[in-house]
């Protein structure tokens, strides 16, 4: 089972996102929270947000690179909680039930994705508003294979 963290190359989420999520937290991509957004909304931080930021499941902050990494059950348990408790609190979810089961669905749908790929891959995400709603796209930067040669020293210790 896969899903990803949030990785950071430089310090520049901190400036385009209103909440950065921290480094290493789990993300899905977190398009559900401008399923109701317009051209309007669009505007500065929350622009970024949309158009190319994951969703945190800790801090519910956002972040730009996210990589694959391998879950335990466990951990995957403790973000369906986390995340049904924040539909709950922040969209008014009718029931806990209902909020666990779209929790299940979208952590589920990331690991589906996560899972196509090797661990390490790099993800992006872009969105954009069409006439049906928010149309995703990723984008895959597949870990490069490291030749032996370049971690190895060759040679003899008795020299």
């Amino acid at each position: 089972m896969n899903l990803a963290r949030a990785i950071h190359f430089d310090e520049s989420d901190t400036r385009v996102f209103h909440s950065p999520a921290r480094t290493g937290e789990w993300c899905i991509s977190g398009g559900f929270e401008f399923s109701n957004w317009g051209e309007a909304d669009l505007e500065g931080k929350a622009r970024q947000a949309f158009a190319n930021g994951w969703l945190g499941l800790e801090t519910f902050g956002r972040v730009t690179f996210v990589a694959v990494t391998r879950i335990e059950p466990e951990e995957r348990a403790r973000l369906v909680e986390a995340l049904a408790g924040h539909f709950m609190q922040i969209y008014g979810a009718p029931s806990e039930a209902a909020a666990r089961e779209v929790a299940e669905g979208e952590i589920a749908e990331m690991m589906s994705m996560c899972d196509d790929f090797a661990p390490n891959t790099i993800l992006t995400v872009a969105r954009e508003l069409s006439d049906a709603g928010v149309r995703e796209a990723y984008r895959v930067i597949e870990a490069p294979e490291a030749e032996l040669e370049a971690f190895a020293v060759h040679g003899s210790l008795d020299d």
